[in-house]
Order: structure tokens, then sequence, then C-alpha cells
């Protein structure tokens, strides 16, 4: 039978989700874009709530920067009922939005009422100001945020914090991008923001949960965010949900999102990772990695890798896919025609003074189509003084498409350049496809075949998602991956060569032969 307490705080819970959903039906879109709001679901906020640890101490600060109706701050005191050590609880929740702060006061009135505190006392405060200034404001010093962050700070106050904090690009010129900066902070949306001034806010072994996009794991904007948090705190558990349209379902939103709890300045030791398909969370996994899993010890980018099952662990010292791109003397580099800058040199038809110039619509199951007109994109571009600093000598090429659809079974898809397929002395390659070189020369046939093919195995692609969470590829990431040795990789060149047809089932059959060492290429470069 259900006691009244669970009852009251069962009402407490559907209530307020219909305060979400109401209040999200009446934001104007323009304004939530404006903002970068997004609403946590019921379930979301108490699963949220549940990764804290029990706590022991007498009170508790609580931080929700970015309230919105009160649904992370409604599920963490939820959770606090279960301390019996905590007496006095103070929670400073931040909304700027007119809109929400009603529903806000709504809901902490409803807290402040449930009666679940009676013995306790019990200070819920609504702060109507932007928090990225406030907190900027609040923590400034004169030599920033990282040398504050490692010195002891006096404006430390809370012990705990939970937010879903706005998802908005900033741009430089941007008051929030020079308040973030005047503390310390360089990056490039407000999500990553946010955490960083909470992070400072924090006590030392304060603990921080929230859910963010998984972009900041990694890519070279969202380094020194990286950088931040791995340097001034330690990654406790990480959640991934299988299933991009169904967290901010009501929203829209597409955005791979994970779930990171932080502790603040305190030894990292293993990281528990859970898995779910959507906020149901009805099939959660959860396993437990060494963080040399989570974040490689030579990485200098500092990648936050996501394995999600026991066979994704690292294999430390596995020397069969450990090269660098630098170790194989190969380089790779963006697709340097930038089409819109230099729309007067493009044309539809091959010439005279054109040559070949690629876009991916120009690659089909791992191969350069035969050159032919297009009604999508022009196929050549002027060759003179001006744009040869833009091309290619005559080669053979790897590349590899910089964004891939959702629907894509790979997120690196790869293809190769084949020099006999053009009769041209150079060849352009267009912004939209990383391009792999030898000093900006081609590379030989089969060793274009074989990284081609190497790129497009499972093997690769689940390291890829391991530390992107999007569909983009970027030349770091690309730098960021180990590959077989250049005679490992002339090996398989020379085997998909001879392939009549390549399927992923095959690569894959192959590349688990070279991992046996089931093969006669030499194992070293």
């Amino acid at each position: 039978m259900i006691n009244k307490d669970t009852l009251r705080e069962n009402q407490l819970i559907h209530r307020i989700e219909d305060m979400r959903k109401k209040a999200s039906s009446e934001l104007c879109v323009k304004r939530k874009t404006e903002l970068g709001q997004f609403m946590t679901s019921a379930s979301v906020s108490h699963f949220m709530a549940s990764l804290f640890p029990d706590y022991l101490n007498d009170r508790i600060y609580l931080l929700d920067p970015g309230a919105g109706v009160g649904c992370l701050t409604t599920a963490f005191l939820s959770r606090v009922k279960n301390w019996e050590s905590v007496k006095n609880i103070d929670v400073d929740a931040y909304e700027i939005d007119e809109i929400m702060l009603q529903y806000l006061n709504n809901t902490l009135n409803s807290n402040r009422a449930e009666g679940s505190f009676a013995n306790r006392r019990l200070n819920l405060r609504v702060i109507d100001q932007d928090f990225v200034q406030s907190a900027a404001e609040d923590i400034f010093m004169s030599d920033g945020l990282w040398n504050k962050m490692e010195e002891s700070n006096t404006n430390s106050k809370y012990t705990h914090c939970i937010m879903n904090p706005p998802y908005r690009k900033i741009k430089s010129s941007s008051l929030h991008r020079k308040l973030l900066r005047s503390v310390g902070i360089e990056t490039v949306n407000l999500y990553s923001g946010f955490v960083a001034l909470s992070l400072s806010l924090l006590q030392d072994s304060g603990y921080l949960v929230a859910i963010i996009p998984r972009s900041f794991c990694n890519g070279s904007y969202y380094r020194p965010f990286r950088e931040l948090i791995l340097n001034n705190s330690a990654i406790k558990h990480i959640h991934l949900f299988g299933s991009r349209k169904k967290t901010f379902k009501d929203d829209n939103v597409l955005q791979e999102n994970v779930i990171i709890m932080l502790q603040k300045k305190v030894p990292q030791k293993e990281v528990i990772v859970t898995t779910s398909t959507d906020d149901s969370f009805i099939d959660l996994r959860t396993e437990v990695f060494d963080f040399e899993n989570i974040v490689i010890p030579e990485d200098k980018e500092r990648f936050i890798h996501i394995p999600v099952k026991e066979g994704e662990k690292r294999e430390i010292g596995n020397d069969r896919f450990s090269y660098t791109l630098d170790d194989l003397d190969i380089q790779v580099s963006t697709g340097p025609v930038v089409d819109f800058r230099l729309k007067s040199f493009l044309r539809w038809e091959i010439s005279a003074d054109t040559v070949p110039l690629l876009y991916p619509c120009h690659f089909s199951e791992m191969k350069s189509i035969r050159y032919k007109s297009s009604s999508k994109k022009p196929i050549a571009i002027i060759k003179n003084s001006e744009t040869m600093k833009w091309l290619y000598p005559k080669g053979n090429y790897a590349v590899v498409r910089r964004f891939s659809s959702k629907e894509e079974k790979r997120r690196i898809v790869a293809s190769v350049v084949d020099f006999e397929d053009f009769n041209a002395e150079f060849i352009g390659f267009e912004n939209h496809l990383n391009v792999f070189h030898k000093r900006k020369m081609g590379l030989p046939l089969h060793l274009a075949w074989g990284l081609v093919v190497y790129l497009n195995s499972s093997f690769v692609d689940d390291g890829f998602r391991r530390f992107s969470g999007h569909t983009q590829v970027n030349v770091t990431d690309l730098k960021m991956l180990r590959y077989p040795s250049i005679d490992s990789l002339i090996y398989l060149g020379k085997w998909a060569y001879q392939q009549d047809k390549l399927t992923s089932e095959k690569i894959d059959l192959q590349l688990e032969k070279m991992i046996k060492g089931d093969y006669n290429a030499a194992s070293t470069h």
C-alpha cells in the first residue's frame, strides 16, 4: 500500500510534469531558440537526481542554473528526503524567462507546501538574473578562472549542482562570450559556459550533474572546456542515450545528449557508464571502465571516449592498429575549395582551362564516379595563377566526407580518388571533403585503397562513436584515430582491389583476420 508521503510526492511530480508541458506550449518558438530552451522531462530529472550519492553532512546548497519550471530542483529535493543527516537545505534557482518564472515560483511553492521538510530548514530562492553575468561577476579575478580554480576558492558555496543548461552557440563578439573570457573560459556554446561557471562555484568535493550535448567530447573548439573539467574535477558517471529523438521529444531535438556527473577536486578513478535506449530507462545497462578507456593517456587533444560495453575496453599495447598519421608520414587536410567564395572560378562543364572539382556527391561505393556533368554541383574549377594554391596534383587520394547523414550506418564514409578516372594534371577538392595525401601529393593506389577500406570498417566506426556524438568528421578527429602499419594498409588495399564487390561484412571479416595476425603483411612499419 502506498503511504501518504509517496502519494503526495507522485502527485507533485505529475503536477510539475503537466506544468512543464503547458509552459513549453506557451513559449514562443523564436524566444526558445534565442534562449536555447529545451525542457527536462520528469523521468530524466529523477534519473539525474538519482546519480548523486548519499550525503552525510547536515547542510546542502544546490545550484540550478536555467531552472525552467523547476523539474530538476523538485527531483533533487525528492532525493534529499532520504538523506536523514541533512537538516538545512538552500536552493538557488536561476531563470530569466517571464513565462518560466511564473511556473517556477509555483513549483517551489508546491515543494514548500509538500510537507516532507517539516523538521528541516528549507530556503528556496528564485534568482531572476542572467546566470552567466551573475556567476562571472561572482568569481571574477584579474588572473581569471584558470588560476582561481587551482586556489582555495572563497566564492565556492554550492555543495551540489543539477542542470539542463541552454544549448546555443555564442558569437565571439557577444556579451556572454566576453563575460566568459573575463574569467578565463573560452568556449563556443552556452552549455559549456554554464558547466564551467557552475564547477567554479562548487565547493571542493561538490557534485555536478548535467544533461548536455555530446559535442564537447571531441573537436578543437571544445578542447579548453575539456581541459578545464578534466583538470579540476573527476568524471564519476556518464549516461548515453541510444535514441537521438526521444530525450527532448517534445522539442524535436535531434542533438545527441549525455548525462554527466563530475566531482570537483577529487582524484580520478573508474568511471561508471550507463546506457538506455530512451528516457524511460527500462533497459538500463551499467558498465565500469578504467579512466584510460575514457581519456587515452597520450591523447594531447583529451578527447572523451564513451565505451558502452565490456568488449569496447581499449586494449593497451595492441600494436596492430597503433600508428598515427605522423608515424605513417601521411597527412589529412580539409578540402581547400570553398565554393561560395570561388563562384567566379567554378564551371558546370569541362573545358581546356579547367580541372575536375570533386564534391561528396561525386562518389559512389567507395570510389569516385567517372567524370560527368551534374545538375547538383559544379564539376570543374578554372586552373590559373589565382586558383593553383587550392589544387592538388594528379594522383590517388583517400577522401572522407566531413558530414554524413543521420540515416547512414557509418559516421565515417571514405572513398578512393583514382587518377586514371581523370584526364587532368590537377584536381580540386571541395570543402566538404577531408583529403588524405602525402605532402600534398597523391598516395600509391593500394595504400589509398587500404586507408579507405580501413576507415569504412565497423572497427573504426565503433571507435569514432566513442568520442563523437555528431555527424561531422573533422581533420582533428581523423588524426586522433590509430591506423595499421603502411605494409598492413597496402596489404589491405591489394586485397580490396581484387574483390568484385566490397561489402561491410567482407571488410569487417578481413579486419578481424588482421587483428588476429592472420595475414601475410608485415606487422611493423
